[in-house]
């Protein structure tokens, strides 16, 4: 911390914010640590999962089956707050399925690689950047 910051009394913290937009609602959440925001992701996906609706949807050219639909969005973004460095997260499907992905405009999905769940696939890749 730079002597200006100390001097007028503002700490400067590292935090990463975890966003969760589900059934038309926004919600955001600060952590000072990644473990405890990864936790609070599993956590809240895993709720949100149990209850997606598993319903196709149909509009009148084109029905969406459970695993098309995208039910609820959780992102991770940090270290930084104006311009971080690490954007990735989970889809939880209509089927209650998950999918992690990098990203935010271009969403990339992470491979998971044999017996890695959604969770360990973001976990690899969040703390795989973080470290960089």
């Amino acid at each position: 911390m730079g002597p200006l910051l100390e001097t007028i009394g503002i700490i400067a913290t590292v935090t990463w914010t975890l966003t969760v937009r589900a059934r038309a609602r926004v919600e955001h959440e600060r952590f000072d640590e990644l473990g405890p925001a990864l936790k609070e992701l599993e956590r809240r996906a895993d709720e949100l999962a149990g209850g997606a609706p598993k319903q196709p949807v149909d509009v009148r050219v084109k029905r969406y089956d459970p695993v098309q639909q995208v039910f609820a969005r959780l992102e991770l973004s940090g270290p930084q707050r104006l311009l971080p460095s690490v954007r990735a997260g989970l889809d939880v499907r209509g089927d209650g399925s998950m999918e992690a992905f990098t990203g935010r405009i271009r969403r990339t999905l992470v491979k998971q690689v044999k017996g890695e769940t959604p969770y360990g696939a973001l976990r690899r890749v969040i703390t795989d950047g973080a470290e960089k």
